[in-house]
């Protein structure tokens, strides 16, 4: 079924219709965990049954979930687990713990939901780390290019109990914020129209020259000046409108989010560069996680537990049926219907791309920042204890069978 009938032929204007009566979190729960085409009516009776059960009695704890432009829609496309996250807390908490969902960008976007997480406007959000490191600039830990390999090493980490030390505790301690789980791709170049005739991209010198949006990470702007991708901080919400006039070449990004983020219509190839982290994570407000008793901070991290593994499982298949990054494409993928081609480069031109720019073979470029990421995190070799960690697992390990594990229980 495609993503889009998910929904069936409801407008907005009938999804907000029924958030009128039930809540919008109600019906986003309802409409996320609803099995196939879903009519107007069909809609309604499962947010009024979503509702009874989440209002049959006084919750002690609402919590306000700032999920940037996340809906029940989207999340069927990139799988970020957001709202299965929300579902299993109420439901795991019975109800001590009520969660108000507000995506679409209504209260804070993939810049601001790190800011209105610490000054307590949410008490948690959704939106990618590298996005977030502006606001939060530890995260940029994650963005060394080529640390990681591939998705499975992406999984593995945030599953090892390395990830404490590593990644969780220094993100605590200096921002206030408290990492609960996070989807896993990596980030390529998504070229806009002005590719749409030209060859299928397969290196790294077919790029060279080109000009780029980059987010927020700093760490992503050393790989890319390192490649000569020529990084232009556009905000994500001006980068469809930046392709589509030919203002800029193409985004960094990855496959999912050009999906989810409707720029598939503007976007001609997909350029699997892998470089570094493509990371949508939801965090907790540490203090608000604090504030919570014992029993209810243990269904906390046992809802982040489910969540992960709900996101490593079904991002992959999504990646591959509903995205369409696979080679053939499958039919009805939002990228067959877009005519976006994927460029998949051989393993010989990530090596040389890796030699251009990686801390292992240009050390000099990322000097400043690492051992500011080291200080950061009470003297840790960051870069070489995450490059070191996810080496453990084969390189051939495919993300759908790496372990789960608890990551706070070591």
């Amino acid at each position: 079924m495609s993503i889009n009938n998910k929904l069936g032929n409801m407008s907005r204007r009938d999804l907000f219709r029924v958030a009128g009566r039930y809540g919008m979190s109600s019906t986003l729960m309802a409409a996320g965990g609803f099995g196939g085409a879903m009519s107007l009516a069909n809609l309604a009776s499962a947010a009024e049954s979503t509702y009874e059960k989440r209002f049959a009695k006084p919750a002690k704890h609402t919590l306000k979930f700032g999920a940037a432009g996340f809906n029940a829609r989207n999340l069927l496309i990139e799988r970020a687990g957001a709202l299965e996250f929300a579902r299993d807390l109420e439901a795991r908490t019975d109800g001590e713990i009520r969660v108000e969902f507000i995506g679409d960008n209504q209260i804070c976007g993939q810049t601001s939901c790190v800011e209105k997480a610490q000054q307590g406007i949410v008490d948690i959000y959704a939106a990618s780390t590298q996005n977030s490191a502006g606001g939060a600039p530890y995260l940029n830990v994650l963005d060394y290019a080529y640390m990681f390999r591939n998705r499975a090493d992406q999984y593995h980490f945030l599953y090892s109990p390395a990830s404490a030390a590593l990644l969780r505790e220094p993100y605590e301690k200096r921002h206030g914020l408290k990492l609960l789980f996070s989807h896993a791709e990596l980030r390529g170049i998504q070229l806009g129209l002005k590719w749409e005739d030209k060859e299928t991209v397969t290196s790294v010198e077919q790029l060279a020259g080109t000009k780029n949006r980059v987010t927020g990470t700093q760490l992503g702007r050393i790989a890319m000046k390192a490649l000569n991708l020529n990084p232009v901080p556009v905000a994500w919400e001006e980068t469809l409108d930046g392709l589509k006039q030919g203002l800029i070449d193409g985004a960094e990004t990855w496959a999912s989010a050009v999906a989810y983020a409707n720029m598939s219509p503007v976007v001609s190839q997909s350029v699997h560069l892998n470089f570094f982290c493509g990371t949508e994570a939801t965090s907790m407000n540490a203090s608000v996680f604090d504030g919570l008793g014992g029993e209810l901070q243990d269904a906390v991290m046992e809802s982040s537990y489910l969540a992960q593994v709900h996101v490593q499982a079904a991002n992959e298949a999504a990646l591959v049926k509903t995205v369409g990054q696979s080679d053939p494409q499958l039919p009805g993928t939002i990228f067959a219907q877009n005519n976006v081609r994927n460029a998949f480069l051989s393993d010989a031109e990530i090596k040389k791309a890796e030699e251009m720019c990686s801390p292992e073979f240009q050390p000099q470029l990322w000097e400043e920042w690492r051992e500011r990421l080291n200080g950061w995190s009470g003297g840790r070799d960051t870069y070489q204890e995450i490059y070191d960690e996810v080496r453990t697992i084969s390189a051939d390990t495919l993300p759908e069978n790496v372990e789960p594990r608890r990551w706070w229980k070591g």
